[in-house]
């Protein structure tokens, strides 16, 4: 029942309505990156507990790549339902503010210009954003609930099926279009896959998946680009990353230094979904020697 919960949970956002913007600020100190929070070691921690990471849901969170805002979803104790937040560094301080009730899973391509919320967009205006925009037909027809980008503009990203499984695809831009989505190797999609994070330059993606090698619920994998173009077997990023609690929805900071992804902390109704960080130099670690 857990994963019925989540996914269908998570497959919402892609078919909520976006309404007026309204904010509620809230300032803080912490004049430093990432919040001002001490970076972690090899060992996952819970981000900025007590300003982002409660005893309640905060979801999917990421940076611009100036390292300078961080979006993310929040739902319980106050906010009685999905919210999406930022902090955004002004003048060296770090300000909390409603963007609205959740729209999408978001995500920041490379350049920062374009923020994807599924099959919705947004596009950098100034120091704000555009308003939400609708992404390619292709996708009409497909139940997307994380969207990815990389440098070159090729989309992967997640289709969630009614039987409760999910497979990644990709969509490469020809021509300033995009082309019909085509499915990733089995390597990838073997069972059900969710949740893809590409690396800027398409040499890695990471993803969540049930398996049989895993230590529970889903875990977090990571498979590489090889010489020929196609892609490695995926590995289980390990035991110190995956637990037999859900993990998934992983993204690396646009520093490359540092891994966010999900935990659920609490029952299966995912009251309490927690966002962790971790050093990010297991990329390198795992990488099939040449």
């Amino acid at each position: 029942m857990k994963c019925i919960h989540i996914y269908i949970t998570l497959s919402l956002l892609i078919l909520s309505i976006s309404i007026p913007c309204y904010s509620q600020d809230k300032t803080s100190e912490l004049n430093s990156p990432y919040l001002g929070q001490k970076p972690p070691g090899l060992i996952p921690e819970p981000f900025a507990p007590g300003i982002v990471t409660t005893e309640y849901y905060e979801y999917s969170g990421v940076f611009t790549p100036d390292i300078k805002e961080f979006y993310f979803i929040r739902n319980g104790g106050k906010h009685e339902e999905s919210t999406f937040v930022v902090f955004q560094n002004k003048n060296n301080k770090w300000h909390e503010s409603i963007i609205s009730p959740r729209v999408g899973q978001p995500y920041i391509s490379p350049d920062g210009k374009t923020m994807y919320l599924g099959k919705k967009y947004m596009e950098r205006n100034g120091s704000g954003w555009s308003e939400i925009k609708d992404l390619s037909p292709i996708f009409k027809d497909m139940l997307v609930m994380r969207l990815t980008a990389s440098s070159k503009g090729t989309y992967f990203f997640d289709e969630f099926k009614a039987d409760m499984t999910g497979s990644i695809y990709y969509s490469r831009l020809i021509n300033g279009k995009h082309e019909k989505p085509k499915l990733l190797s089995k390597k990838i999609n073997k069972g059900a896959s969710f949740h893809p994070f590409i690396a800027p330059d398409e040499s890695y993606i990471i993803f969540d998946s049930k398996r049989k090698d895993g230590f529970g619920s889903s875990d977090l994998y990571i498979s590489y680009r090889q010489k020929d173009g196609s892609w490695s077997e995926a590995i289980n990023l390990g035991n110190k990353i995956n637990t037999k609690a859900w993990e998934a929805s992983a993204s690396v900071t646009p520093d490359g230094k540092y891994l966010f992804f999900n935990r659920n902390m609490g029952s299966n109704s995912y009251e309490n979904i927690d966002i962790f960080w971790v050093d990010a130099q297991f990329i390198e670690t795992l990488r099939p020697k040449k």
